[in-house]
Order: structure tokens, then C-alpha cells, then sequence
């Protein structure tokens, strides 16, 4: 018997333990409200430190404001001299209202075989898988490939600012040698034309919180004025938010829907936005992260003019988000620009960069290698994320970021409609099954 062989007889597996390491910290409220104000990410923080001490790690927990906290190891590598990999999660969730859900967000219960909780899917189902994996192969004295960084960082729901972002800017240190990085968002199953198909993220659409700001002359509401400042801020949000983006399809965006037409024998023609629709349609409930990534969006999202009914203001403001397409952002902003109209400027809140890297290289052969590993005969297909993750700080460091979550899941699972939605859950067998993928990928990659 080999040592690996009696310390897996000695310890839990992985698989063991997943499901109470997402269970636990589902129930740490970590909500980010956008505005550096709620729990934090300090108690999740010092449990994931305490996981990974437990085995023999060192972690590092390191603030950018009180309670923002994240925390830092690294595994070291057979061959130390390959670059380093960053297996990144985060640990901080979008709000939760307890009144909408059907459960407790914040009780990690386990229903049916499904765990639910806000973070489930984003991404606290991640985080546990990477621990799990982590601590098993560390108590069996294996070591991956190569130097592997595992982060757990603050903040990403609201940008970054206080987690990834800071630790880029302010402890560059830590990712020494690293050229790529893993995280959320991708590696999920879908059903396509029958046939199991995993999605694995390589691009990701640019990020542009914008304010419009409209001023004009303040008055009093009953007089005649031409310059009304909410007048001209309406126009201009009802022209960005009904305007009809056309359909532009990026290197990935493309590659995806030509596996889709493969699979399902549907017809594929870029220049046809009614075959587009019909492949997109294909992906089930994954159509609506795949849906916003053939086009840009722009949703008006906030308003905020006036303190009296009867008081013409002389400032109005509106806030929109808009997503732009890899390779097409300064394109995208010029129309933006025209949309608002000569009264109507357009500040900063916070942008971030768009990314699309090819679907190849040795990392992503051996992506699609651990899935079809676990899962022989399944399809493997490149596509665009329509949100963003923490992937975008770590490019600034010259990294290169994919979304590999491996989930194998249910066909009619609306998996996509749970990030930030209610009633969030992810079931506990592709947790395990998650576990074998990553197991197989940090050994191999």
C-alpha cells in the first residue's frame, strides 16, 4: 500500500467533504451592497484560512478595509519551474430578501439532493470545491502540476475594488509567476440537441457602470422652461434603453454557435440574426447568459432628480450599466455618446475591460480532457460571459482568466437564472462531481 493509498483510508475525500464545506459557508452572510457597508467577508475569510491551515497550509489573510478581507495560499507545483496557476474564488454574495425565497438564503439547507443558499451558484459552490480538492491533496501528500495560488477574494460582486483589485495593485507579490487563472462561470453542463454540452469561459464582456448627467435651469414647476434638465435626461435614457443593438459576433461567440448548429443540426448563418436566435434558443436556460453576448446591452438602472413636486430641478442624474462586446468597446461607447445627445454628458461609476482569448492551448486541452474524464462522449464549447468576474483585476497582471466551474447538471435546471436570482441551489452530485474534475485538472495541467 502506498502512502496516498493509507492516507486516503485515513481522511475524508473530496467528495466527502464538499457538500459541508458549501453548507458552511452558505451560512455566512456575506452580502455586498455595492456601498462597503454590511458583513464583510472577515468571518468567511478566517474559515476558509482555518480549512486550509487544518491541513497543513499557510495562509495569508490580508484587508483593504476593515471586514474586506481575503485570503491567499500556495501549493507547490511538481515542476516549480512551469508558470503558476491562480485558482480564484470569491466569497462575498449579491443581497438576498428572505421574503421572496423559499427557504432561509442563509440557512445552506439541503432539500432533495439540491443545497440552497445564496452564493450556491455564485459561487460559494466553487469556493468548496476548490477547499475540497485543496485539502485532499494536500493531506495525501500529492502535489499538483505546477505552483498553484488559491485566492478567496472580497468584494467581486461590486467590482473588485476592495478584493482582487486591491490585492493587484497592492500585493502583486502573491501571484508571482502566474500566467493563467481559473474561476467561476464556466465549465456547467447544458442540454443541446440531446447531447450533454459544457460551456467553458473564455471570454467576458466589458463592464461600464455610466451616470448620465442632464443640468439645465431650476424653476418653478408651474412656468413654461425649455431647458428642463429631467426633460432632456428622460429623452436620453429612453433612447439608450430602446436602442437596438446590432447583432455582432466575436471570435468565441461564433465558435459557440457553430458547435451548437453541429449538434443540433440547425443552420448557421452569421449574417442571419433568425438562425442566430434559433441557436441561441438551443442552449435552454443557458440562452440567457448566451443571448446578451451577441449584441451589446445598455439597461438604465437608476434615477434620481428633484426633492419637491412642484420644483423644476436643475440637475438630473440616471445610472446605467452597459456590457460591451470583446474588441468593439470604444465602437460601442461613440454610439452611447450619440444616444445621450449634446446635453446630456456621460460620467465614469466604474468600467473594466472586456476579454476573449482563443479555444486552445495546453490549459484548455486539459480542461476538456478532466470533463470528458468524468464524462465520456460529452461536447465541450467556448462561449462569452455577459457579466464579468475577478479575472478582469488579474489581467492587469498579464494573466489570462477562464470560467471553469465544472458542474454536471440536470437538463431542465435554470441554472443560469440563479445567479442573483431566488431561490438559488446547485445540487449536491455535481458538487462531487466537480471535486473529480478539479481533482484531475490540477494534476494534469
Amino acid at each position: 500500500m502506498t502512502t496516498a493509498d493509507a492516507a486516503a483510508l485515513q481522511h475524508p475525500t473530496a467528495e466527502d467533504e464538499v457538500v459541508g464545506i458549501c453548507r458552511d459557508l452558505l451560512r455566512i452572510d456575506t452580502s455586498n451592497f455595492g456601498d462597503n457597508e454590511g458583513p464583510g467577508e472577515r468571518k468567511a475569510a478566517e474559515h476558509v484560512a482555518g480549512l486550509l491551515a487544518e491541513v497543513g497550509l499557510e495562509p495569508e489573510l490580508f484587508e483593504s478595509e476593515p471586514g474586506r478581507t481575503s485570503v491567499v495560499t500556495r501549493l507547490e507545483g511538481t515542476d516549480p519551474s512551469r508558470p503558476a496557476l491562480v485558482l480564484h474564488g470569491h466569497l462575498d454574495v449579491v443581497p438576498a430578501a428572505a421574503e421572496d425565497w423559499s427557504v432561509d438564503p442563509f440557512a445552506g439547507e439541503e432539500i432533495d439532493g439540491l443545497l440552497w443558499g445564496r452564493g450556491a451558484v455564485d459561487m460559494k459552490d466553487m469556493d468548496a470545491m476548490i477547499l475540497a480538492v485543496v485539502r485532499q491533496m494536500v493531506r495525501e501528500g500529492r502535489r499538483p502540476a505546477r505552483d498553484v495560488v488559491v485566492a478567496m477574494f472580497a468584494d467581486e460582486e461590486a467590482g473588485g475594488r476592495y478584493g482582487a483589485g486591491w490585492a493587484v495593485e497592492h500585493r502583486r507579490e502573491l501571484f508571482e509567476g502566474a500566467t493563467e487563472a481559473i474561476s467561476e462561470v464556466g465549465g456547467f453542463s447544458v442540454e443541446v440537441g440531446g447531447r450533454r454540452a459544457y460551456l467553458l469561459q473564455t471570454a467576458e464582456k466589458g463592464l461600464a457602470w455610466l451616470r448620465l448627467v442632464a443640468e439645465g435651469r431650476a424653476g418653478h414647476g408651474s412656468q413654461v422652461n425649455a431647458d428642463n434638465a429631467v426633460t432632456q435626461l428622460a429623452s436620453a435614457v429612453a433612447r439608450i434603453g430602446r436602442h437596438a443593438w446590432p447583432y455582432t459576433l466575436t471570435p468565441t461567440v461564433d465558435r459557440l454557435l457553430r458547435g451548437v448548429a453541429d449538434l443540433t443540426g440547425l443552420p448557421f448563418d452569421p449574417e442571419d440574426p433568425a438562425t442566430v436566435d434559433a441557436l441561441v434558443a438551443a442552449l435552454g436556460p443557458a440562452a440567457k447568459f448566451v443571448g446578451a453576448t451577441v449584441r451589446h446591452t445598455s439597461n438604465p438602472t437608476q434615477l434620481d432628480a428633484g426633492y419637491k413636486a412642484n420644483v423644476i430641478p436643475g440637475r438630473a442624474e440616471a445610472a446605467i450599466d452597459v456590457r460591451l462586446l470583446p474588441g468593439h468597446e470604444e465602437a460601442g461607447m461613440a454610439t452611447l455618446r450619440e444616444l445621450a445627445g449634446p446635453d446630456v454628458r456621460i460620467e465614469p461609476i466604474h468600467q473594466d475591460v472586456a476579454l476573449e482569448v482563443p479555444f486552445e492551448g495546453d490549459l484548455v486541452d486539459a480542461m476538456v480532457a478532466a470533463l470528458h474524464a468524468e464524462d465520456p462522449g460529452a461536447a465541450v464549447l467556448p462561449y462569452t460571459l455577459s457579466g464579468g468576474t475577478d479575472n478582469k483585476s488579474l489581467s492587469r497582471l498579464g494573466i489570462t482568466g477562464y470560467g471553469f466551474a465544472p458542474l454536471r447538471l440536470p437538463g431542465d435546471l435554470d441554472f443560469a437564472g440563479m445567479f442573483h436570482g431566488v431561490d438559488e441551489r446547485v445540487p449536491t452530485d455535481a458538487l462531487r462531481f466537480g471535486t473529480r474534475v478539479l481533482d484531475r485538472l490540477l494534476t494534469t495541467c
